[in-house]
């Protein structure tokens, strides 16, 4: 049996064929394609393909922010892994009698997080406080399917920025599943919400930081963090055992406003400073006037001549004669 030349054809049948041609390859290139796609969405050091944490919920603007909820204490007995692969409880940070800069983020968030971790750590390098001695710095993921390779690389990242050899040992990076990580943003009041259209998490930016046993002492909202800030944070969560005489002075002429999560200037405080420096100047000024009306000599009254317009105190006696008669 002949083929068929294909111009012999009709044209309704060439026009199958050469669609069958077509479509085929591009069918197989489509599968190909979307199986690597499906690849390429691994989150890094986890084999399992990105799909919403079964905690997320749809993405809404109310599900989202920060809640201040100071003095609250975080649960020491949360469970995480380390950067180095170790199972921590949250416990080990609050043991060591320094102040914890806390933040939540995710490390593969492609915009925010690295942004508020980039501007925490410009922040930090004109602070004179150095992590590791002074104080420690805890970053947790609350993305449970992420793991320690990437905790790993963000702490070399990081430390590696901030240019202060020697104070690796303050970094934690930190991940854990899902039970540990909603125990934790809930303690803290850190919302967020899984942005399923764009697979990825929306939520706010910010750091906290906490006393040393735990407890929430100040939030700082955004992603714009003053050096000045952060260290009377670091010092005053420390309950005076780090920072300076100076850093407690200021601590007196600012405070922390919980509503714009920054320092400010004590009005009332410095009011009540130039009050008494007025009393004591007075004081003062009254006290050494005191002291010299004291200590001055008294000038005994000089004599003075008698004018000639004025009587003499001494009256010449009259000249007497013999006889004992006045002359006249």
């Amino acid at each position: 049996m002949t083929s068929r030349n294909p111009t012999t054809l009709p044209p309704l049948a060439r026009f199958r064929r050469a669609f069958s041609r077509l479509a085929i390859p591009a069918l197989a290139m489509g599968l190909f394609a979307g199986a690597a796609s499906a690849q390429s969405l691994k989150p890094a050091g986890d084999g399992s393909p990105i799909l919403p944490p079964p905690s997320a919920k749809p993405v809404s603007t109310a599900d989202v922010g920060i809640d201040q909820k100071l003095n609250t204490q975080i649960p020491g007995d949360l469970v995480f892994r380390d950067d180095a692969g170790e199972i921590v409880t949250l416990s080990k940070y609050f043991q060591t009698n320094k102040p914890v800069l806390f933040t939540l983020v995710y490390y593969g968030c492609p915009r925010l997080c690295t942004t508020v971790l980039n501007e925490m750590n410009k922040a930090l390098m004109p602070v004179e406080l150095n992590p590791g001695k002074d104080f420690e710095i805890v970053v947790v993921s609350f993305d449970p399917r992420e793991g320690t390779d990437l905790a790993y690389k963000k702490k070399q990242e990081y430390t590696k920025f901030y240019r202060r050899p020697g104070t690796e040992a303050g970094w934690h990076f930190l991940t854990g599943d899902e039970a540990n990580i909603k125990k934790l943003t809930e303690t803290v009041g850190f919302r967020y919400a899984w942005d399923e259209k764009h697979q990825q998490f929306i939520h706010a930016g910010g750091l906290m930081v906490l006393t040393p046993d735990g407890k929430t002492s100040k939030y700082f909202y955004g992603v714009d963090y003053v050096p000045r800030d952060i260290r009377l944070s670091l010092v005053e969560a420390g309950q005076g055992k780090i920072g300076s005489l100076s850093d407690q002075v200021l601590l007196f002429c600012f405070q922390y406003d919980p509503h714009s999560g920054k320092y400010s200037l004590a009005v009332l405080n410095i009011v009540k400073v130039g009050g008494i420096l007025t009393v004591l100047g007075l004081g003062t000024f009254v006290v050494m006037n005191l002291r010299k009306d004291r200590r001055r000599v008294p000038v005994p009254p000089q004599a003075v001549e008698p004018s000639n317009d004025e009587p003499s105190d001494a009256v010449a006696s009259p000249e007497r004669s013999g006889d004992g008669t006045s002359e006249k």
